[in-house]
């Protein structure tokens, strides 16, 4: 029997299908700061249900038998903080969970920028019978930034419909399941400016800060367009509004941002061809049902001694292929 502390939820029906482990284990909820300092004295699991909490920096003194994070998202930036890091406590994240619903929400963002769904949309409400020629996106390039499980399944959509795919790693090798050959950012130049749609799937690491800049979108083509699905701090937001305002590129999409909620001044909004969604392209119907039992899957393994599945390199912030 473990003692499992939920950080973020208020009690065992926020949390679906975590009743089937009730009987078996004390379970304690954290939905605030206070309550999680109070219930992290002798757990040795939590469990991150808002994958945005920031609670637990604060009460880390309080954990004197932890022994295992689950991380309920893809990224685990909100949770790297040095001390955890420092220690021996095991991080997993919810990786997989969300990689085919992002891929066709990249997919869909594309269709819409390509067959003029907003003009569509616009023309519609207006009652307006505006004809136009859409574009096709079959033979067309995309390079994909971020060739870890989400990358890989962006790309095997994209490939699904006829599109040429390149995918740009830390650094050049081969034998990366769907890529094939993965190029590094050395290599990156030309792949850019030949480039029809360019789609970022960073994490938030020191590394990837402002990633895409303003010399990043100088290098695409006035066609080309850019989508977003990473963590909002890849993106330099100052410089891709620019991009737009100038026509430096054809459109953008972004479902991640610096800071979220999106504040109703920011420019972003007005931008032109800019497609703001609110951090959703992972979150499909029955997405929480499917983390709770890759969780539990976990447990399994933790409390049988097995190798966890999602295992954060903590100092790299994912999980290594």
């Amino acid at each position: 029997m473990a003692k499992i502390v939920v950080n973020g939820a208020s009690q065992i029906e926020d949390v679906p299908g975590l009743s089937a482990i009730a009987q078996a284990h004390e379970i304690a909820f954290a939905g605030d700061e206070t309550a999680l300092a109070a219930a992290l004295p002798s757990a040795e699991v939590l469990l991150g249900w808002n994958f945005r909490g920031r609670d637990l920096p604060n009460c880390w003194a309080h954990a004197d038998a932890l022994q295992w994070i689950h991380w309920c998202g893809a990224g685990v930036d909100a949770v790297l903080f040095p001390e955890l890091i420092a220690s021996d406590v095991a991080l997993t994240n919810a990786r997989g969970c969300f990689d085919r619903a992002m891929a066709e929400y990249v997919l869909g963002l594309m269709l819409a920028h390509a067959k003029g769904f907003d003009q569509m949309f616009d023309s519609q409400a207006k009652r307006t019978w505006y004809y136009r020629m859409t574009e096709r996106i079959a033979d067309t390039k995309a390079v994909i930034f971020g060739v870890g499980s989400i990358g890989r399944e962006v790309a095997l959509v994209l490939r699904g419909v006829g599109i040429e795919v390149s995918g740009i790693g830390r650094s050049a090798r081969s034998g990366v399941p769907v890529f094939g050959d993965v190029h590094g950012e050395a290599e990156a130049g030309h792949l850019i400016a030949a480039a029809d749609w360019v789609i970022g799937v960073l994490p938030s690491t020191p590394e990837t800060q402002n990633h895409f800049d303003a010399a990043f979108f100088g290098k695409m083509k006035p066609s080309a367009r850019f989508y977003n699905i990473g963590r909002g701090t890849a993106v330099d937001e100052t410089a891709l509004v620019a991009a737009l305002e100038a026509g430096t590129i054809a459109g953008a999409g972004l479902d991640v941002f610096a800071t979220e909620p999106l504040p109703d001044d920011d420019p972003i909004w007005s931008a032109p061809n800019l497609i703001v969604s609110p951090h959703v392209s992972g979150d499909f119907i029955g997405h929480r049902e499917a983390m709770v039992e890759q969780f539990l899957d976990n447990l399994k393994r933790y409390l049988n001694g097995e190798p966890l599945s999602n295992l954060v390199d903590k100092a790299a912030g994912y999980v290594r292929d």
